[in-house]
């Protein structure tokens, strides 16, 4: 596993001075791969489909305006695929953060390599991304220059890699390599050519780590982190949760500088198909700009195992002649 680390150590290295809008973070990191990886995509070996919402701040005054605290809808859904020799997955998010509304769709592939006990995935990641600016009070009235009911789309590529094994995962990605612009205009009075604004998207590196611990027959502990980096701040993740009868589990998150969480959930129907988890988030830095709480929830839906359904040809010499 050590020659993975300098891997993920260059990948955050290549990004020191890179990012600048701030992408969703969310509490269920460790089960969340194909956010932080296009590498991710198939490979656990199972079909899985997951669903994150989480309402950051809840109750954020913003004195002005109704509403105002983030809320984020993510859905991801990913599946090995034997004839590419690896995995394919799609992400679709919504990330709403006051009058500016963020959605994006990204189709991953990630070419897996069998590395001991586990498997390597190398993964691209081809995405749209939609930013719509809402409406703005400018300090003076009618400034042209503040776009209003604005929005515009680009294509971006990612990257990333990812190992998996039944003890040990380890993996990152970086975001917005095409580092596209996002320009805006006012729609109002004809004037819809003339760009008033634009947003330089920067890349957004992760990398992530965990370790499945068994601390008896029932009990796995498991020790997580998250690094997170754009160009002007790094951030992390650092907590654990301990699995019970690999059904139900909890566990506690420190976030850098933002909060302390803790998290529950449990497992249902046959193999623990379906996952069902609550993650709460309690602001301890800066209170006095923020709400006190966030709330996430959290729903996967795990399929079996695909199996082959042909059986391969067998040869034999009988039909072999020669002369």
């Amino acid at each position: 596993m050590r020659k993975l680390l300098p891997v993920l150590v260059l990948i955050l290295l290549c990004a020191r001075n890179l990012a600048a809008q701030q992408q969703p973070q969310f509490t269920h990191y460790s089960f969340n791969g194909m956010q932080l990886s296009p590498a991710y995509a198939g490979i656990t070996n199972r079909p899985e489909i997951l669903s994150i919402y989480r309402y950051q701040w809840l109750g954020y005054d913003a004195t002005f305006d109704d509403g105002g605290s983030p809320q984020t809808l993510l859905l991801t859904a990913h599946t090995p695929v034997r004839l590419f020799h690896g995995g394919v997955g799609i992400n679709l998010m919504r990330d709403k953060i006051a009058n500016t509304t963020y959605t994006t769709a990204a189709l991953s592939y990630s070419f897996h390599i069998a590395v001991g006990e586990g498997k390597l995935g190398l993964g691209i990641q081809g995405n749209v991304n939609n930013i719509k600016k809402g409406s703005y009070r400018p300090n003076d009235e009618n400034d042209p220059s503040v776009p209003n009911n604005s929005s515009d789309s680009k294509y971006d590529l990612g990257a990333g890699i990812w190992y998996e094994s039944s003890t040990f995962y380890a993996g990152g990605g970086v975001t917005n390599l095409l580092k596209a612009q996002y320009e805006f205009a006012n729609t109002e009075d004809g004037i819809d050519d003339e760009k008033k604004g634009s947003l330089l998207s920067e890349n957004h590196i992760y990398a992530t780590a965990g370790y499945h611990l068994p601390v008896s027959s029932l009990f796995i502990l498991t020790p997580m982190a998250l690094l997170k980096h754009d160009t002007e701040t790094f951030s992390f993740d650092a907590g654990a949760k301990i699995t019970y009868d690999e059904k139900y589990w909890a566990g506690v998150n420190y976030r850098h500088k933002e909060a302390v969480g803790a998290l529950i959930g449990l497992g249902l129907f046959t193999d623990n198909s379906l996952r069902v988890g609550y993650a709460f988030d309690l602001t301890i830095f800066d209170k006095v700009a923020k709400a006190p709480t966030s709330h996430e929830v959290m729903i996967s839906y795990r399929l079996p195992e695909p199996t082959v359904r042909f059986k391969p040809p067998v040869r034999t010499p009988r039909y072999n002649f020669t002369k």
